[in-house]
C-alpha cells in the first residue's frame, strides 16, 4: 500500500493554490471551458470542491472516528450548480483555499494513529470503508478534477493543433 498521511496532506495543502494559479486573473476565461451541456468547467469544479470541503472530507471522518451511528449521508456531487453560480472564480477559488486550509489543519491536530486510519464509516452506495480509503479518496479526488480540465482544455484547442493532433494520444481517444 502507498498510502501515507504526510504524503497526502501535502498534495491536499498544494491543490487550491494550483488552481489559483492555472486560472485566477487571466485575460481570457479558461476557467468558464467545458465539453458541452452538462460538462464541468474549472468554475464547476471548484464549486464541487467547496462542497466536498463542506459536507464530505472532514465531516465524514469525523463520522468514522465518533462512537455512535456510522452511516455517512448522501452527497450530491452537483450541488454546485445550485450553491455556486454567482461568484466570480476568484470568490470561489478563495474560499476553497480558507476552508482547505482549516480542514488539512483540523486533520493534522487529530494525530491520527493506524489503528484510527483502519476505523470504519458506512458510505451509503459503497457500504464499508476506512478512513484511510477516505483520505485516499480525498487526495486523488483534486487530482482527478484536474486531469478532467486538463483534458477539457485539450479538447478546446483540440482541431487548431492540425496534424500534431497525431501525437496528442487523448484527441485521438
Amino acid at each position: 500500500m502507498n498510502f501515507d498521511l504526510k504524503k497526502s496532506i501535502e498534495l491536499l495543502e498544494r491543490s487550491p493554490k494550483t488552481y489559483e494559479t492555472l486560472f485566477c486573473n487571466l485575460n481570457y476565461n479558461w476557467n468558464r471551458i467545458n465539453e458541452g451541456q452538462n460538462t464541468w468547467s474549472a468554475y464547476s469544479i471548484i464549486g464541487h470542491l467547496i462542497h466536498g470541503e463542506k459536507t464530505d472530507w472532514i465531516p465524514r471522518a469525523k463520522i468514522i472516528l465518533n462512537q455512535g451511528d456510522k452511516n455517512f449521508e448522501p452527497y450530491d456531487r452537483f450541488a454546485q450548480e445550485k450553491l455556486y453560480s454567482t461568484q466570480t472564480f476568484e470568490e470561489l477559488i478563495t474560499e476553497f483555499k480558507i476552508l482547505r486550509i482549516n480542514n488539512v489543519e483540523e486533520l493534522k491536530s487529530w494525530n491520527l494513529t493506524e489503528q484510527d486510519l483502519n476505523k470504519e464509516g458506512i458510505h451509503p452506495d459503497l457500504g464499508i470503508v476506512t478512513l484511510k480509503q477516505l483520505i485516499s479518496t480525498w487526495t486523488i479526488h483534486d487530482i482527478i478534477h484536474l486531469n478532467q480540465i486538463s483534458r477539457v482544455i485539450v479538447k478546446h484547442y483540440g482541431e487548431d493543433i492540425g496534424p500534431w493532433k497525431k501525437y496528442v494520444r487523448l484527441l485521438n481517444e
